[in-house]
């Protein structure tokens, strides 16, 4: 049996009719830039995460950047997150000259660990980002707690993590900003790059939507030295549809990671495989679902001779990164990271799975941890 890590097919094949239609519409339209399918888009998806404004730009990368830029961080600054996490999440505080400076990892939920923040926090820290990672909410209360005494910025990287919320409140609305990537495997995904900020803050936002146009507000015109970073309306036109089907395909990814719980619990595989927990509060939409396991790449190398996908997220922390070798953290430095990147690997978890293939997957690693 082969089961993919990601089957971007089966879902297109389920919507194509709308979505070519859209497509088709903004072609007869011929506007492509900016303009009212971007709008459009922009107020579903603010409406939908419960915020004021919603930002439309190229990518969750720029999404970050645009964030920090309107905050004010420059060369100098310093900007706390994780190590553990995509390279975007520190190279946007690289881009602008400021400094990543590392905390590290809860080991159960993998997302930042609020009790190590402060710590870190010196005059020249201007903004936290914590990371919403894999598809469930840090612990938000405890970091805006901290920035608010402390007077910083809190950036949300919520490009995993759309439709996930903590309390009654959905990412995207629990810090200053929150930031969103439509890369095709994300949850909500285009046919290419894509993101969109979201923030509850008039000046924030009008900053943002003035920067992602060069700097300018009147064509022409430039008030700051921004940068091109704008979402298309064709991809704002497929957006559009596919955020009609996101609680359903969310309660299908939700369905699935109920489903491996119940069966490799039934298995008793707790010895070899550990399993992704949610955390307190959190409605967590996986975008991935990431196991631990002691043999890692070996359980890989199993699963890919059996034909099942799986990919490892994320190999080597941002710390031990060679463009990073500058910031003088050793091997050691962040070890709960350190030991996250040895042990995680992600499996699949789409909502269009069958329960065939789920059980297939653990039946393989079932006889997989049997060999010991």
């Amino acid at each position: 049996m082969n089961v993919p890590l990601l089957d971007l097919k089966a879902q297109y094949r389920a919507i194509k009719a709308e979505v070519m239609s859209a497509i088709e519409a903004v072609c007869d339209e011929q506007g492509f830039v900016l303009g009212p399918r971007l709008t459009a888009f922009e107020e579903a998806t603010a409406q939908y995460i419960g915020s004021r404004y919603g930002i439309g730009c190229a990518s969750g990368s720029d999404a970050l950047l645009l964030s920090l830029m309107a905050m004010g961080v420059k060369a100098g600054d310093e900007v706390i997150t994780i190590p553990f996490t995509f390279f975007a999440t520190a190279g946007a505080i690289s881009r602008l000259g400021a400094k990543p400076v590392f905390v590290d990892i809860q080991p159960d939920t993998f997302n930042i660990d609020p009790a190590l923040i402060e710590r870190a926090i010196t005059p020249r820290t201007k903004a936290i980002i914590p990371v919403h990672l894999f598809g469930q909410c840090a612990d938000m209360g405890a970091i805006n707690e901290i920035a608010k005494r402390k007077k910083i910025y809190v950036i949300e990287d919520a490009c995993q993590a759309i439709g996930a919320s903590q309390g009654n409140k959905r990412a995207g609305i629990l810090g200053d900003t929150g930031c969103f990537s439509f890369f095709p495997s994300k949850n909500l995904g285009g046919f290419g790059d894509g993101g969109l900020i979201t923030t509850n803050d008039k000046a924030l936002a009008d900053s943002m939507a003035m920067l992602r146009v060069h700097g300018s507000q009147v064509r022409y015109l430039h008030e700051a030295i921004g940068f091109n970073s704008r979402l298309d309306a064709l991809q704002a036109a497929v957006l559009q549809v596919k955020l009609k089907y996101l609680d359903q395909w969310t309660e299908g990814r939700r369905r699935n990671a109920e489903r491996y719980q119940q069966l490799f619990t039934k298995a008793n595989l707790g010895k070899c495989v550990t399993l992704p927990p949610t955390g307190i509060g959190n409605f967590h939409v996986y975008n991935q679902y990431t196991v631990r396991a002691k043999k890692r790449d070996e359980l890989r190398a199993f699963l890919k001779d059996k034909g099942i996908g799986s990919e490892v997220y994320y190999p080597l922390p941002m710390h031990l990164q060679h463009c990073y070798r500058d910031l003088g953290y050793q091997k050691g430095a962040f070890p709960i990271s350190e030991k996250a990147a040895d042990e995680v690997l992600s499996l699949p978890i789409y909502p269009e799975l069958t329960e065939l293939q789920l059980l297939y997957v653990v039946e393989v690693i079932e006889s997989f941890c049997k060999l010991g």
